[in-house]
């Protein structure tokens, strides 16, 4: 009874800090269970209906194509403007309303813009990633391409919403994101014919179009504002914006060539490599989700509201705590999965056109995919502290660092390894960023020369 009431008696001492921190990542994971519940759920329809395809590669190729550039100004977005929309609860609020209209006008500009890119750019990017592929399979993710180019605008808009949700602790848009899976869920259900890419297309879009329409609703809900389009970018928000995006977006988007990395490298090795990468990356992004978005989403506005206090040092002990225990808990997801990994491809993946002898692929390169999980899980509290603190240039360099380490890891150990060296060498892209962000982090420097939160 005695040490029952000692635990309990810690328990109750805990920094309320550290208890918005564990109650929100207790909620985002729920969340994250949830919405990646319904991913599993569309990707064992998509391996039933298609297995290891044609089709699934290209639609693996052309997401990735659509949703690079948006996806990494998404990354940047998202992580500069929660300690932004922190900081501007304390404004009037006219001055709120006028900052999110012009926000979003910003978002669909921008996605536009991506959208006019993609489509002058997109025979050159497909014969440079798609080069060792069939006319047939080149054929059809053109035709993929015109469908789902809305999808990198929606993102945008999609992005401004979470972080508005984000930025008042609330986490219903980690719920959200099931919404896609499960739109495109029914619609692959709902096809017959497993040549067809068509189900894929219109699945894909629609679901991020209802996506954005419920998260703008409930944005507006959650902040009671209602934030009419301007064209105008007067607020006084756009300098510290301008600095913080242009600096970070340069190493983000040096970090986002990765993806587009790997699918050159896999698409060297022939028809099915692409789509055998693409379901072990899946099944990853559910434990990443789990774990990594929840603490991320979590840390980030209590972090921004302790460094717009300006008490630096707390925000910096829980941040190292967190990273720290974030490392431990992933080593433990990792090994556990290790052990169910091909239980758990089994149970997603192997119907119809997806045999056993495509679960053991998917499970040997799931499991080398583990090694990243750790640091992955740990870096991300540190890059919140970072992101709060202004420290844009210091993630810019790492961004940079981290794309050449891997550059140069993905052309060794592919050679030694095959596919495999794709997930390996990831792994060692996470073991270094979490390195240079952990010694940053614990350096003297980590608490000067500071631009402050935005």
């Amino acid at each position: 009874m005695s040490q029952i009431a000692g635990w309990r008696s810690r328990l109750l001492q805990i920094h309320p800090d550290h208890s918005r921190i564990a109650r929100s990542a207790v909620w985002v994971s729920l969340f994250a269970l949830m919405g990646k519940s319904a991913g599993a759920l569309k990707e064992m329809a998509i391996a039933y209906r298609y297995g290891i395809s044609n089709v699934v590669d290209a639609y693996q190729l052309t997401l990735t194509l659509i949703t690079w550039l948006p996806a990494t100004f998404v990354a940047v977005l998202s992580v500069v403007l929660v300690p932004a929309l922190v900081e501007l609860r304390a404004k009037p609020k006219e001055e709120q309303a006028k900052f999110l209209g012009e926000l979003d006008v910003m978002a669909i500009v921008v996605g536009i813009l991506f959208a006019v890119i993609l489509y002058f750019s997109w025979p050159y990017a497909l014969d440079l990633m798609a080069r060792n592929l069939s006319e047939e399979t080149r054929v059809m993710s053109r035709r993929m391409m015109l469908g789902m180019a809305p999808v990198g605008i929606l993102m945008l808009t999609i992005c401004v919403y979470a972080a508005r949700l984000q930025a008042r602790e609330k986490h219903v848009n980690t719920l959200l994101e099931c919404v896609p899976a499960v739109v495109l869920l029914g619609f692959v259900l709902a096809g017959h014919d497993a040549s067809s890419p068509v189900p894929l297309i219109w699945g894909t879009t629609l679901g991020f179009v209802f996506q954005a329409v419920i998260l703008g609703v409930l944005s507006g809900r959650a902040d009671k504002l209602r934030a009419r389009f301007s064209f105008s970018l007067s607020s006084p928000q756009w300098p510290h914006m301008y600095r913080a995006v242009g600096v970070f977006m340069i190493g983000q988007l040096i970090m986002s060539l990765a993806t587009p990395l790997d699918q050159y490298f896999v698409a060297g090795l022939g028809d099915g490599a692409i789509a055998t990468l693409g379901y072990a990356s899946r099944v990853l992004a559910l434990i990443v989700s789990m774990g990594a978005v929840a603490i991320g989403r979590a840390t980030l506005p209590v972090l921004s509201e302790l460094l717009s206090a300006g008490d630096h040092a707390r925000a910096r002990s829980v941040a190292l705590k967190w990273s720290l225990l974030m490392l431990a808990i992933g080593s433990v997801a990792a090994v556990v999965a290790w052990f169910l990994a091909p239980m758990v491809v089994k149970l997603l993946f192997q119907r119809g056109a997806f045999s056993a002898a495509d679960t053991v692929a998917v499970s040997n390169l799931f499991r080398w995919g583990l090694i990243q999980i750790p640091f992955y899980f740990a870096v991300l509290v540190l890059v919140q502290l970072f992101a709060s603190e202004g420290r844009f240039k210091a993630m810019a360099g790492i961004a940079a660092a981290n794309f050449a380490v891997k550059a140069v890891a993905n052309y060794f150990l592919i050679r030694w390894f095959g596919i495999t060296g794709v997930v390996l060498a990831t792994g060692v892209m996470g073991a270094s960023s979490f390195g240079c962000y952990l010694f940053l982090a614990l350096s003297n420097g980590s608490l000067k020369n500071k631009t402050g939160p935005l």
